[in-house]
C-alpha cells in the first residue's frame, strides 16, 4: 500500500467519526424529567471506549497469529482510535473530578 492510500483511508475514517459525532449532538433528544440522562450517556461512552479497546486487541491478536486479511495499517489505526478514545475519556473524568472538588470547596 502506498502512503497516499493509507492517508486517504485515515482521513475518511476521521471524517466519518466527525460526521457521527455531529449527528449525535444534533439528534440527541432532550432528557425527560426524572431520568438519569447524564449517567446513561456517561455509561454508554465508557462502554464504547471499552468496545473500541477490545476490537483493537482482537485485531492485534489476529495480526500476530498471521490471520489473512488483517493489515498492519488497520491494526495501527484501530490501536490509535482506542488510545485517543481512552485519553478523551480520561480527560472527561479529570474534568468531572475537578468540578466535584470545586463544588465541595464552595462555602455554604
Amino acid at each position: 500500500m502506498s502512503q497516499g492510500v493509507e492517508f486517504n483511508r485515515l482521513m475518511l475514517d476521521m471524517r466519518a467519526m466527525q460526521a457521527d459525532a455531529m449527528s449525535m449532538s444534533k439528534a440527541a433528544p432532550a432528557p425527560e424529567l426524572g431520568s438519569s440522562g447524564f449517567a446513561d450517556m456517561l455509561g454508554q461512552a465508557i462502554n464504547k471506549v471499552s468496545d473500541t479497546q477490545q476490537a483493537s486487541t482482537q485485531l492485534a491478536n489476529a495480526f500476530e497469529i498471521g490471520k489473512s486479511g488483517v493489515d498492519l495499517t488497520d491494526v495501527m489505526i484501530a490501536s490509535q482510535k482506542a488510545s485517543v478514545s481512552f485519553q478523551a475519556l480520561t480527560q472527561v473524568r479529570n474534568k468531572l473530578v475537578q468540578a466535584y472538588q470545586d463544588i465541595m470547596q464552595m462555602p455554604v
